[in-house]
């Protein structure tokens, strides 16, 4: 991998851990992520990272779903929770994709650098 990749994977891999809504799984395919680089396993490792973070982004219809249920209704409140709904309805009407918490934010960018990271 280039430096300017690795430390661009690097720097959001920390702001990923370092979100509030980052999922246990992706943190700890982030920790294992940063534990192998400059190994002879960090091409491996690599490729679970990008897998794990994958499945852990949230896709905007399901963050609409979950923001109108009533899971998300007791876990965010009624307010936050239709807050989150309108305002995930207009990102989609603008064609966001996925969900815009620091998180998802941290993976849609490495997402979107999927091909230059793996190779």
């Amino acid at each position: 991998m280039k430096k300017e990749t690795l430390d661009f994977l690097t720097k959001k891999t920390h702001d990923l851990m370092d979100a509030p809504s980052c999922c246990p799984e992706a943190k700890k395919a982030a920790l294992d992520w940063l534990d192998c680089v400059g190994t002879d396993r960090e091409a491996d490792e690599t490729k679970k990272y990008i897998a794990e973070i994958e499945d852990c982004i949230m896709p905007i219809d399901s963050l609409i779903a979950f923001s109108a249920s009533e899971d998300g209704k007791r876990i965010f409140g009624e307010e936050r929770a239709a807050e989150l709904n309108a305002h995930s309805k207009e990102r989609k009407a603008a064609g966001a994709k996925f969900c815009d918490c620091p998180a998802c934010s941290a993976i849609s960018e490495i997402l979107e650098r999927k091909s230059e990271i793996l190779g």
